[in-house]
Formats: C-alpha cells, structure tokens, sequence
C-alpha cells in the first residue's frame, strides 16, 4: 500500500485573511501572537482516501517513530512504501521503522509532491481562518475536528490526494 505523510504545525498565531462583510462595514477580525504549537502527523493512502493522523507537542525522531508504528498497525495486513520529505527526523538514525513498511523520499525542495500539503491547506482555510484560541486545548479541540471530519470524506480525501504520478503508480503496482 502506498501512502503519502507529513506533518504541520497549527498554533495560536492568528493570520488574518481576507473574510467577506458587506459593502461599506470593514469586517473586524481577532488577532493574537501567543507562539504555542502542536504538531500534526498524518499519513494518506491517496487510493482509498484513507487517513490516518495523531497530534503532538512536538516533532522528532521519537514522535515520528510513534507515529510510524501507529500508522503500521492501522495497515496490518500491507506492506506499506510511505513517500515522506527531507525533514531531520525522517532520515535520523533513531527513527524505528516497522517491518511492514518502507520510507521513500522526495526530492528536497519539492512541497508540491506530496498531497497532504492539500490537505493541510484546506484545513487551515476551513477550520482555522481567522479564529483565535483562549488556550492550546481550544486549539486541539478544533483541530480534532478538522481531522476527523475530514477523514471521514474519503472520496474527498481521495479527490485532493491522488495525483497522476501516485495513480500510475498504484496501477502499475497492482
């Protein structure tokens, strides 16, 4: 089974975007600058729509080989090629990586190859366009959601993640 995997960071940093009012009325939005972060691991089988993703406080070596050894037992019955990007903690020798699956790496520099950035994109967008958060948990919360209903469309999951180099080859695989 091929899947896709990245991580992001969502924090309480607010960022303004452009938001609808009507004529004449200039739309107030909140703003805040509180540097608190968690990290989201999620991993895609763009064939299927599956999705597969866990919050943390963090990203390293330890937090990705904990990811990788969730991702392995949500696919037991596949031997899993994961594409993954360059990031420190992919390629550190501490990462443990479980017997069903395989990391490959993309090119560096190369954000437009992995899918899940779609994923990351319309999740801040819909969830998180200009909202503040009292506290990291209000920002959890939210982000759970957006996880879940998210990963719960997986034809839409499916429509965002499967490019035409990932669908030759899955074909060719079969």
């Amino acid at each position: 089974m091929f899947l896709v995997q990245d991580e992001a960071r969502f924090g309480r940093i607010t960022r303004c975007s452009r938001c609808w009012a009507p004529a004449g009325i200039r739309p107030c939005v909140p703003q805040q600058i509180i540097r608190q972060y968690l990290s989201v691991f999620t991993a895609v089988a763009p064939q299927s729509g599956k999705m597969v993703s866990l919050i943390f406080p963090t990203s390293n070596a330890e937090i990705m080989t904990i990811f990788l050894k969730h991702v392995s037992q949500q696919f037991p019955d596949f031997f899993i090629i994961m594409q993954v990007d360059g990031a420190g903690w992919h390629r550190s020798h501490k990462v443990q990586v479980p017997e069903n699956t395989r990391l490959l790496f993309h090119p560096p520099y190369s954000p437009e190859l992995n899918p899940v950035e779609h994923i990351w994109d319309d999740i801040r967008e819909k969830y998180f366009h200009n909202c503040q958060f009292s506290s990291l948990d209000a920002l959890q919360e939210r982000l759970c959601t957006a996880l879940n209903e998210v990963s719960s469309k997986t034809e839409y999951v499916r429509s965002m993640t499967y490019f035409p180099h990932i669908y030759v080859a899955c074909e060719n695989a079969s």
